[in-house]
């Protein structure tokens, strides 16, 4: 019998979990069926069937997903949450008390700054942020209180990347947890697990799903100590992924490596295409030559992922004027959907962030994100030329 780990990733994306039951009674589903019940019936007081007893703590559907997301991301555990804040809040309500010191990358998520500052911070969480694109930040930071190192690799929106692999050794050094955030590149192109760290954060809405009608969180890790604290904090906070959107990320997932080949593609195009624009500043993806982190993008993973930064010349009313003069774009947060997003940060995905900081990290007022979709590219060059005119 083939083992599991064995298979390439998209046989993993399409039948991990999702094995036919051929029991006496059972249907034989290919596709993982949807399931509502809340309460799961026992035949006796003190035996559960099959293992379920109440859909927060676990439900079949949920189940399948998790064990598939495990398998992407070569890992032993894997979680699906609510949302992607949802997974973040359960990690560091899981592995972090008040007191204890966080070192995060100075380029993250809004909503990752907001929740660590605002609602961590309040709880009595101290954070220090650090450009972790160069490892020895990392390795300075460290007090005798420091708990966990929080990444993301590429960061948003500035396609920071860091050395994983390096801030592991200095991490598990000092007896620290490392927390990479893998949303950009999804677990096929990289596999921050293998590159050292201890757990894996994803906002499954975006690549994982992949459909841009998901709300999700997923986290995959391979420590059991880790895995128990984590489990015991998902039933108790009880942010889990229902059962229908469960499906629909199982879903999703089945076409991740032909939608990320295919985003990596277009993205790849539009970043040439740009960088020769006599009206873009700078371009920032990690798949060209002019990224200084290019070496490293080819080192630890195996593609680029599908979202482009750039800055245009002028003000930020020339920035607007150009995103709303875009056709085939959708001038909209989130990304990793099959449709091209396309926005500007420093008033939507990280307005919470104050200017001041916005600036000190470089996400000026005429940055501007796009998610590459999975059109065809010649109506996305075409697209992007109409509105710089």
């Amino acid at each position: 019998m083939i083992n599991i780990k064995d298979y390439g990733f998209s046989t993993k994306a399409i039948h991990v979990g999702e094995e036919p039951d051929f029991r006496e009674g059972a249907t034989g589903d290919v596709v993982t069926p949807i399931h509502l019940s809340i309460p799961f019936a026992r035949r006796k007081v003190d035996e559960l069937t099959a293992g379920y007893e109440y859909t927060r703590m676990s439900n079949p559907t949920r189940t399948a997903l998790e064990m598939k997301l495990a398998s992407l991301e070569n890992a032993r555990f894997g979680f699906a949450f609510a949302s992607g804040l949802a997974a973040e809040s359960t990690i560091l309500l899981a592995l972090v008390k008040a007191g204890d010191h966080i070192i995060a990358f100075d380029d993250l998520y809004g909503g990752t700054k907001r929740l660590i500052d605002e609602i961590f911070g309040n709880l009595g969480l101290e954070v220090s942020y650090v450009d972790a694109v160069e490892p020895q930040n990392v390795q300075q930071a460290i007090k005798e209180n420091t708990r966990l190192v929080w990444l993301e690799s590429p960061t948003n929106p500035l396609l920071k990347l860091s050395d994983i692999n390096a801030i592991s050794k200095i991490t598990r050094e000092h007896g620290v947890i490392l927390v990479v955030d893998n949303t950009f590149l999804s677990p096929y192109f990289q596999k921050p697990l293998d590159l050292g760290a201890d757990v894996v954060v994803h906002s499954s809405t975006k690549y994982i799903n992949g459909h841009s009608d998901v709300l999700g969180g997923s986290v995959m890790l391979n420590d059991n100590e880790l895995y128990e604290k984590i489990k015991y904090h998902q039933n108790s906070i009880g942010a889990v992924s229902a059962p229908f959107d469960s499906y629909l990320t199982l879903r999703g997932i089945k076409t991740l490596a032909l939608r990320m080949d295919r985003h990596n593609e277009n993205a790849l195009k539009i970043a040439h295409y740009l960088e020769r624009h006599p009206k873009v500043k700078k371009v920032i993806y990690p798949g060209l030559e002019s990224h200084p982190q290019h070496v490293l993008a080819n080192k630890q993973a195996t593609g680029y992922g599908g979202v482009v930064s750039f800055e245009i010349e002028g003000t930020i009313d020339d920035a607007k004027t150009f995103l709303e003069k875009l056709e085939l774009f959708i001038l909209a947060e989130s990304l990793g959907g099959v449709e091209s997003l396309i926005e500007l940060p420093a008033v939507m995905t990280h307005a919470s962030v104050a200017k001041d900081i916005r600036e000190q990290i470089g996400i000026s007022d005429t940055l501007i994100r796009i998610s590459v979709g999975i059109e065809d590219i010649e109506d996305l060059m075409a697209d992007l030329e109409q509105a710089l005119l």
